[in-house]
């Protein structure tokens, strides 16, 4: 499965590509700290809600989680359903550790 670096999509964020940030962790985590202009949708509800994954036309997909496992599953079912998507590697924990340190670490 394909991946991002934080640093390959905070360069792309800061350029003004488009990119349509999928948060795949449960609500709680969303609620705590998740990546500015994220739309969540828990992995395990995914693949039944494949129809509110509405990326601009030629945005990044980028499906992320804590830390970049669940985020890999998940960017497999949207590839399934012929979504493109990369999975953001080391998730919103190493986009706190490198990118934003006003994201909180749990």
């Amino acid at each position: 499965m394909k991946q991002i670096s934080v640093r390959m999509l905070a360069d792309k964020l800061a350029a003004g590509e488009a990119v349509y940030l999928l948060d795949v962790r449960q609500p709680w985590e969303h609620e705590l700290a998740h990546l500015p202009g994220s739309v969540l949708i828990p992995l395990d509800q995914l693949s039944d809600h494949l129809d509110e994954v509405q990326p601009p036309a030629g945005a990044l997909v980028v499906a992320y989680c804590h830390h970049g496992v669940r985020s890999l599953s998940a960017a497999a079912i949207l590839d399934g359903a012929g979504i493109p998507a990369l999975s953001l590697a080391g998730g919103s924990d190493a986009w706190s550790h490198h990118i934003d340190a006003s994201v909180a670490r749990y």
